[in-house]
């Protein structure tokens, strides 16, 4: 047994792992990881044949043996360890499914141990998504112990990584199928998974998948959220190798701080929304292709159907972008409307859009902004909650350096209503902008915000006083400090209670100082240039070096000349003689001129130095000198040419000065031209905003007069329906009375004298004759009555004495002729014997008398022929006046 060990030992690791018997595996297994950790980098030898041959890992994670299984897991995640990004990304393909299948459902509790520890080093070397996309798969195995394997392993993977490692969507996505399993502990782990995710997602995540649950296990999922959200912010636990590499180039800088910081920033889960988790959706082909149709329809019914279409497609998470374009111009359009249910509405659109799009909606800001900015004015809560939403939807989309331009314009309305509102708006800016306002930006919004101290209304007076307040507590009291001057102190008690209280995600963050670091450098090659200085024989050099603007020329010179005869000539060239005769010779031209002409010179050609004052000492004498003075006449030299100068650099040639002055002039002339320009600019902004204002109330007024056009158009179509109906009734009066004038003529021509209807024994006649006629005249006048009745006119007083004469009139004219009627049908045979019976006087009729009419008494009542007549007249004029009464009454005369 001892030889065979020593043989298996001395196999190369790779033979060991694919050998029959399970020790000499389990061995090479535990060989192999000790190895690993001996290595000291990942270039080492010993991890090549893995790197290689990855399938050798396949078979440690699926070994039989459960004993070697467990130690072949090990060496895996002690190659993972030491091995690097390379071993990872070399065997992954071939390692995950099996440590699913045979590791993370193993028996062994250490095994599964090390199965997940696997699956981690696996995400710390490189990525979580190839991880997850081999993990998914495994969802949907039949067996459910693997699905809970696989579950238990997201729980874990979220709950080291995080959400900004792992990417939540795929599992969440899979997470409706798992609940919906038969298992109870596949049910159940699921619920763990969810609680997890919740604890970085919060309510984003219920956008994916919540619909879809069953209403029972919705409200599980709710009793268990509730003890999460009690629970601090999720942080990250396990660092990537690229994070701890960060950590640690942080530590080596002396920076641990800022590091920290970074990362705190990055793991706050309060950044993650619905939009970041939600799938873009095509919302364009949705929208119904007479919607522009419907959009100009004069009737505000079919506009606000057609936005209440559009506001069920864009009501979505996150939208695909695209040509947005129309439907924003029209939207844009709808912020003028009259009808404010019309502009309610296509706010709410604008709205979903901007939360939909996000920072692609940047492009149709300023589309937008102004007329939603604008419309402000209305006083309806409900209208300006809607616009007050789609503002900062639209600030959302971009930010305050984008938006400042109109803010601050609005800030000028002459609406109160609309400063009033807008102020609010930029409050909500303020507090909701990540990144400080640049020193410009905050010095227009201070401005503006003092401005509005003067106004009247109260309300706007707070707003400004917090609008300075918020700002005060992301710049600091420091920086507005200059815009507190001038106000009163309870002015400024009521900004920093407003500073005090308010809420801010930014910060002025100070730059850290850059110059320290470059002067460094510049002191060190300073430092360099004094070092082959060989003696401490110059300080002249040094007082003037400082007025010339080259300093490392005249130290060079002076190392190379170091006889005394020459040095002290080179620091300053016209005094070139002793002490005592150089102040003869400076004021003198010869003296002056090369003081003036050669300082510059020697920043152009220091070599050009050493060479020109030679001969000009060689030929004054070199020999009567003595060699002590040289350096004595330097340094007496060289404090009288400090002094004059000194005041070099400020000296400037009068054509400068000129030039200087000229420019001056120029530019202040330029800042007065901008400054006129900046008012023009200002002026025409306010008349195009005086313009637009005016053009929406002549667009108000045209629709107000348009629907009372429309009114009185309904009116006329009426008024005229009863013309007609009048007019119809006219014609029928006239009819009527065409009929009575020649009933009458008819009448009239039966009572003409040649042909008297009338006889004595006739007029003679027995009661019962004038009975009869009477009876026919009382149902003539009856049936006329009832005729009248049906026009439903009301009589009044010179109605009945109308209806009296016509009643007369009938009787008069109507009896007879029923008489004659009777006559003729032998109906009056039995009156005429009764009458002949009675009256036997014989002779010729009598000669045409006073008619006479039988009434309901039977009284006959005589009267004349004309009488009769002007009666008939009166009565047919009567009935004219009558018809040109109710023809004016309805307002309808003859044209």
């Amino acid at each position: 047994m001892a030889e065979q060990e020593e043989d298996f030992s001395s196999l190369p690791l790779p033979d060991r792992f694919s050998h029959k018997n399970w020790k000499v595996r389990k061995q090479g297994y535990e060989d192999a990881a000790k190895t690993f950790e001996a290595t000291p980098d990942e270039s080492d030898p010993a991890f090549r044949p893995f790197l290689q041959d990855s399938g050798l890992w396949k078979g440690a994670v699926t070994d039989s043996n459960v004993a070697a299984q467990q130690d072949g897991i090990n060496a895996l995640c002690a190659f993972l360890k030491y091995g690097g990004q390379q071993a990872c990304t070399r065997s992954r393909s071939v390692t995950i499914a099996p440590i699913v299948e045979k590791g993370l459902a193993s028996t062994r509790a250490a095994t599964k141990q090390s199965a997940l520890e696997a699956l981690l080093l696996y995400i710390e070397l490189d990525k979580s998504d190839p991880i997850i996309d081999d993990l998914l798969p495994s969802l949907n195995n039949k067996q459910p112990k693997l699905i809970v394997a696989t579950l238990s392993a997201f729980t874990a993977i979220f709950h080291a990584y995080g959400i900004k490692i792992v990417d939540p969507k795929p599992v969440l996505k899979a997470l409706p199928k798992v609940f919906g399993h038969a298992d109870k502990n596949v049910r159940a782990e699921a619920q763990t998974l969810s609680v997890e995710l919740y604890r970085w997602l919060r309510e984003a995540m219920k956008t994916l998948f919540w619909s879809e649950l069953k209403p029972v296990q919705q409200q599980d999922l709710e009793k268990l959220f509730e003890t999460v959200k009690q629970e601090p912010p999720p942080k990250q636990e396990r660092l990537l190798r690229s994070q701890q590499a960060a950590v640690e180039a942080a530590t080596s800088s002396g920076q641990p701080d800022a590091e920290a910081d970074d990362e705190v920033e990055e793991e706050q889960p309060g950044e993650i929304d619905a939009f970041d988790l939600a799938e873009p959706v095509d919302v364009l082909s949705k929208v119904p292709a007479d919607f522009h149709e419907s959009m100009a329809s004069s009737k505000w019914k079919d506009r606000k159907d057609a936005l209440d279409g559009l506001f069920a497609i864009v009501n979505t998470d996150r939208l695909k972008d695209g040509p947005f374009d129309d439907i924003l111009a029209a939207l844009a359009k709808s912020m003028k409307d009259a009808n404010i249910a019309v502009v309610t509405v296509a706010a709410n659109c604008i709205e979903c859009i901007a939360k939909g799009l996000r920072h692609a909606f940047a492009k149709y800001r300023s589309r937008n902004m102004a007329p939603i900015m604008e419309r402000l004015k209305e006083k309806k809560q409900s209208v300006a909650d809607a616009l007050g939403a789609a503002l900062d939807a639209i600030f959302a989309s971009t930010g305050l350096s984008e938006c400042l331009e109109d803010i601050l314009e609005f800030l000028k309305h002459k609406n109160p209503q609309v400063k009033s509102e807008t102020l609010k708006f930029l409050i909500r800016c303020l507090r909701t902008t990540r990144e400080a306002p640049s020193k410009p930006e905050v010095k227009a919004v201070a401005e503006a915000a003092t401005k509005l101290f003067a106004e009247s209304v109260e309300a706007t007076r707070s707003a400004a006083s917090e609008v300075l307040g918020t700002l005060m507590k992301i710049m600091g009291e420091r920086a507005m400090g200059p815009y507190m001057e001038g106000l009163d102190e309870s002015r400024k008690t009521k900004i920093k209670e407003f500073c005090d209280a308010a809420e801010v995600k930014a910060k002025d963050k100070p730059k850290p100082v850059a110059p320290p670091p470059k002067a460094a450098p510049a002191t060190q090659k300073k430092a360099g240039t004094k070092k082959p200085a060989l003696g401490a024989k110059k300080p002249a050099p040094r007082a003037v070096t400082p007025q010339e603007e080259p300093a490392p020329p005249p130290p060079k010179t002076a190392t190379k000349s170091i006889p005394s005869k020459l040095s002290a000539p080179k620091s300053l060239v016209p005094p070139s003689k002793t002490g005592l005769q150089a102040p003869k010779k400076l004021p003198g031209p010869a003296g002056t001129a090369p003081s003036s002409t050669q300082s510059p010179r020697r920043n152009i050609t220091p070599q050009d130095e050493d060479t020109a004052p030679i001969p000009s000492k060689l030929s004054r004498g070199l020999a009567g000198r003595s060699l002590a003075r040289p350096p004595d006449t330097s340094a007496f030299t060289a404090e009288p040419t400090a002094t004059p100068l000194a005041p070099q650099p400020p000296s400037v040639n009068p054509a400068e000065r000129l030039e200087l002055n000229d420019l001056r002039s120029e530019k202040e002339h330029l800042i007065r031209t901008n400054e006129d320009l900046r008012t023009s600019s200002a002026k025409l902004q306010s008349q195009i905003h005086e313009l637009q204002n005016q053009n929406a109330q002549l667009i108000e007024d045209h629709t107000r007069d348009v629907l009372s056009i429309k009114a009185k158009e309904t009116q006329l179509v009426r008024a005229r329906s009863d013309a007609e109906s009048a007019e119809a009734q006219c014609q029928r009066l006239g009819r009527e009375l065409d009929r009575l004038k020649r009933e009458l003529k008819r009448l009239e021509s039966e009572r003409s004298p040649g042909g008297s209807i009338y006889r004595d024994h006739e007029m003679g006649g027995s009661e019962s004759g004038r009975n009869v006629s009477g009876t026919m005249s009382e149902r003539s006048a009856s049936a006329m009555a009832e005729r009248e009745k049906g026009h439903g006119d009301s009589r009044s007083l010179a109605d009945s004495k109308e209806t009296g004469y016509q009643r007369m009139a009938r009787n008069y004219a109507v009896s007879p002729s029923e008489e004659k009627e009777n006559d003729g049908n032998g109906g009056g045979s039995n009156g005429e014997k009764a009458g002949r019976s009675r009256s036997p006087v014989k002779g010729p009729p009598p000669a045409p008398a006073p008619t006479t009419t039988t009434t309901m008494t039977g009284r006959r009542e005589v009267s004349g022929e004309g009488e009769s007549w002007k009666r008939a007249a009166e009565v047919t004029s009567q009935l004219k006046a009558r018809i040109e009464l109710m023809k004016a009454k309805q307002g309808l005369t003859k044209r």
